[in-house]
């Protein structure tokens, strides 16, 4: 079986040149909730090298929080917070020649858009004026909007937790996050089996981000995964 495996990449965390020849899809912030043009130039001409699939990654401005606080933002700012930095990327991407093949929102605005319709509008309207395909949670809001207007792959978090009701446990909570690439693997089948996810985030910004990385590869292959792009 197929599946991608994708890392939000240019945050400027000093791990991009580590992780890239791990991963098959990179997540490149556009340099508003961290990083910046050198650290988003520098991860698209490290993708493009190597052959990994390039993503905007847009997120709120907000870099005290890392873009991870909820903003209650109307649905017209978040729309041109969105086309704003996704037009940012796409020039750096044109230095870098490469393709920018879809849209991932970053942290806080990636929960708002799953959840709630008046943040999934603007993204998905951002993602249509670029002709961008969309990745997020399984059964979301950002899902169903997104029906008959843009391309959705849904994302399964190989470390992060879940809750029953298929929302991330919140980072603030002792739990949130898995270490064991053992257990990652087996949230991983489970959320391929049961929530037919295409593509698999590890989070760039962990310490410990290559080893865990690695680690989840290896065993993923060992398990008869194929890892592919999923645009």
């Amino acid at each position: 079986m197929d599946i991608d495996l994708n890392s939000d990449l240019g945050e400027g965390c000093g791990h991009d040149a580590d992780i890239l020849p791990l991963v098959t899809s990179a997540n490149i912030s556009c340099g508003f909730h961290a990083g910046d043009v050198h650290t988003a130039l520098e991860a698209l001409m490290g993708a493009g090298q190597l052959g990994v699939h390039v993503g905007a990654h847009p997120g709120y401005p907000d870099r005290e929080h890392f873009g991870r606080r909820e903003l209650p933002l109307a649905e017209d700012d978040v729309c041109r917070l969105c086309v704003r930095q996704i037009g940012v990327l796409l020039n750096l991407a044109r230095v870098a020649k490469v393709p920018i093949r879809y849209l991932k929102p970053h942290g806080a605005l990636y929960h708002q858009a799953c959840r709630d319709d008046a943040f999934a509008r603007p993204v998905i309207v951002a993602a249509q004026m670029f002709g961008l395909a969309i990745i997020g949670l399984p059964r979301s809001r950002l899902e169903a909007l997104s029906r008959g207007r843009a391309p959705f792959f849904a994302e399964g978090f190989a470390d992060r937790r879940y809750r029953p009701d298929g929302s991330l446990v919140p980072r603030s909570e002792a739990n949130a996050l898995i270490t064991d690439p053992e257990e990652a693997v087996r949230q991983a089948e489970t959320l391929i089996r049961e929530r037919e996810v295409r593509t698999l985030c590890v989070h760039g910004d962990n310490p410990e981000a290559v080893a865990f990385v690695q680690a989840l590869r290896g065993t993923l292959q060992r398990r008869g995964f194929t890892l592919k792009a999923f645009t």
